[in-house]
């Protein structure tokens, strides 16, 4: 069923979406589908959350696999993946992190743009051994909201998103972070590093 939802949100986009079209495209009666959601955003709900899922695991797969020289290559990764799902993640260019449907979607009590800021820099503190504190959580969270919002430009100008604007997204949070996390770092962050 999260299949099916995925595909008609890339097919038709949210408002045209229906618990009936779901339940066709999946090929399951409808009451299957209310057995398990009680509408349509519970169903782009849930599938915001395997999205999400998806994405930390790959962030997290890419961490245990590259070797960086410092959170400023990470924030690449990072890049990386977002705009690999937008491209192949059925439904992701669509629901994005869910706030085509409902910025709280994810939480009700944070906007799911904090949920993924947290989970991101969960991730950036087992990694590189950053210091906890609400400085970092600030600065993840402008990082990952101003991200986005350049991110989604990219794609707004060019389906297959725009190069020259998500490596200006790139160097945008790169720039951003190493301001905020400069005394954090135990490498010595360069132009260079930033510029690439």
């Amino acid at each position: 069923m999260l299949d099916a939802c995925a595909e008609l949100l890339d097919e038709t986009g949210y408002e045209a979406l229906s618990t009936t079209r779901i339940a066709d495209r999946a090929g399951v009666a409808i009451g299957s589908v209310y057995q398990f959601f009680p509408d349509k955003r519970a169903i782009t709900q849930e599938l915001t959350r395997r999205n999400v899922e998806q994405f930390v695991a790959r962030v997290g797969r890419r961490f245990m696999e590259e070797e960086y020289r410092g959170w400023w290559e990470a924030v690449d990764a990072i890049i990386d993946e977002y705009v690999d799902m937008h491209r192949t993640v059925p439904g992701f260019k669509s629901l994005h992190f869910g706030d085509v449907v409902d910025l709280n979607l994810l939480d009700s009590d944070s906007e799911n743009n904090t949920v993924i800021a947290g989970r991101l820099r969960g991730l950036l503190l087992k990694e590189f051994g950053l210091a906890d504190s609400e400085t970092l959580d600030l600065a993840v969270l402008v990082a990952v909201e101003s991200g986005d919002a350049v991110l989604k430009l990219a794609f707004r100008r060019d389906p297959a998103g725009a190069p020259e604007i998500i490596d200006a997204a790139k160097h945008l949070v790169r720039g951003f972070l190493s301001r905020q996390l400069k005394s954090w770092s135990p490498y010595v962050l360069t132009e260079g590093d930033m510029g690439r």
